[in-house]
């Protein structure tokens, strides 16, 4: 067994944070069906504004919302971007032809692009 990335929200902006909710993060659930994310299912979140990276569970939300819940929100602030990350088993037989789902969006948590492989990076000289 290996554990690989299942999907990502790629650079998703913090729309709220709310301490004072029980937990989790709230995501547009139009992202959550893009990046096959189900509602309490577990999710890595990296925050690329300060570093802090964080595990909770994912609940659906509105249009373009991204709300970071409970204790994570003394680690996320509004307007940071976050990478939102899930994780699944493999065998090594599901690996040939694997890759996970990748969703990109803008500022506004509109999705840009939808990516079912991370594409090789490109040196030129």
């Amino acid at each position: 067994m290996r554990v690989m990335l299942k999907s990502k929200i790629h650079r998703a902006t913090v729309t709220d944070c709310n301490i004072n909710y029980e937990g989790s993060i709230t995501i547009d659930r139009k992202l959550l069906k893009e990046a096959d994310i189900l509602p309490y299912e577990q999710v890595h979140i990296a925050d690329v504004n300060n570093g802090n990276r964080l595990i909770t569970y994912a609940i659906e939300g509105e249009n373009g919302e991204i709300c970071i819940n409970g204790a994570a929100a003394r680690l996320v602030n509004k307007g940071d971007i976050v990478i939102i990350l899930t994780y699944s088993n493999f065998e090594e037989d599901e690996l040939k032809n694997y890759h996970p789902r990748l969703v990109y969006v803008d500022s506004q948590n509109k999705i840009t692009a939808r990516k079912g492989a991370i594409e090789k990076i490109r040196r030129e000289g």
